[in-house]
C-alpha cells in the first residue's frame, strides 16, 4: 500500500510478499513518482501456477508499479496458470501500472484478471502487452489457451469490461485480416478518470507523432475511460510506440517526466 508521507512524497507503507514474488524500491528523481518493481524469482509461470498481486494507492498518493522483466509463460500439459491483479485508486491518487511484456509460448495456458478500482478524484494509467511467441526464435503459437479479462470500477460502478482469448484455431485466428491481422503483439492502455474522454484528442495526437510503422495504435473513449491499442508484427515496434505514447501522456496529464522507468531502458 503506498500513502503520502506528508511531506510532499508518497511511500510504500505496507508490504506483505511471499515467494516467488518479491518487490523492489528504486531510487527515483524527487520530480517522479514513488517506484515498485515486481520480480518474479521463479522466472516465468508454467501450468497450476496461481499469482496475485494487490497494490492500493491512499488518498493523494502517487505511484508507478513495474516489473523488471518480460514475464515469461511457460508451455503446459495440462492446467493454466492463473495471475490475479487488483488495483485500487483512492481519491486525489494516481497510479501508473506498467508491467513489461507477458510473452506467450507455444501449448502455454494463462487465465489473467485485472480488477481496477478507482474511488472519486482518483486516477490512472493501466497498460498491458501480449507477445504471441518467441519472436527472436520464430516461434509460432500453433496450440495456446488465454483468457484475459479486464474489470474497471470508477466511483463503485463497473465502466468498463473487457475479455480476450485465444484457443483453438489459434494459427488461423492470429493471421486472420478480420481478427489479429498477423500480430505478433498486443499492447493497451487504459487511462481512467473522470475527464478521460477530454484527453482524446491528445492520446491521438502523441499517436500520430510518436507512431512506429511496425504497428498500428488507435485510440477511443467512453465514460470515465480513455483507452488505446496497439497491434503489430514486430513486437519489438510495439513496444518502441506503447512507451512513447506513455511518456508522451504522463507528461501532459500528470506534469511528469516524458520517460519510462529505468528496468524499461535497460
Amino acid at each position: 500500500m503506498f500513502a503520502p508521507d506528508g511531506q510532499g512524497r508518497t511511500r510504500l507503507i505496507r508490504l506483505m510478499q511471499r515467494q516467488p514474488l518479491r518487490v523492489l524500491q528504486p531510487h527515483v528523481a524527487r520530480d517522479d513518482l514513488r517506484q515498485a518493481v515486481l520480480i518474479n524469482t521463479g522466472g516465468g509461470v508454467v501450468g497450476g501456477d496461481r499469482l496475485r498481486v494487490r497494490v492500493s494507492v491512499a488518498t493523494g498518493g502517487r505511484a508507478l508499479v513495474t516489473s523488471q522483466a518480460a514475464e515469461k509463460v511457460y508451455r503446459s500439459k495440462g492446467a493454466a496458470a492463473c495471475l490475479s491483479t487488483a488495483l485500487s485508486v483512492g481519491a486525489g491518487a494516481w497510479l501508473e501500472w506498467l508491467p513489461q511484456e507477458t510473452i506467450l509460448f507455444d501449448r502455454s495456458r494463462l487465465d489473467r484478471k485485472l480488477a481496477i478500482d478507482v474511488a472519486p478524484g482518483g486516477r490512472g494509467l493501466f497498460g498491458e502487452t501480449l507477445v504471441f511467441g518467441r519472436t527472436a526464435s520464430r516461434e509460432t503459437l500453433g496450440d495456446v489457451h488465454l483468457r484475459d479479462h479486464w474489470r474497471v470500477r470508477l466511483d463503485g460502478r463497473l465502466i468498463w469490461a473487457d475479455g480476450f482469448g485465444l484457443g483453438e484455431d489459434v494459427t488461423d485466428r492470429l493471421a486472420d485480416p478480420f481478427g489479429l491481422a498477423g500480430a505478433r503483439a498486443m499492447a493497451t492502455a487504459l487511462h481512467v478518470a473522470a475527464d478521460a474522454p477530454s484527453r482524446l484528442p491528445l492520446a491521438r495526437a502523441i499517436l500520430a507523432e510518436g507512431g512506429d510503422p511496425g504497428c498500428r495504435a488507435a485510440a477511443t473513449s467512453m465514460p470515465g475511460v480513455l483507452l488505446v491499442r496497439w497491434l503489430g508484427a514486430d513486437a519489438a515496434a510495439v513496444r518502441r510506440s506503447f512507451g512513447a505514447f506513455w511518456s508522451g501522456f504522463r507528461s501532459v496529464v500528470e506534469r511528469l517526466p516524458a520517460e519510462m522507468p529505468t528496468v524499461w531502458r535497460i
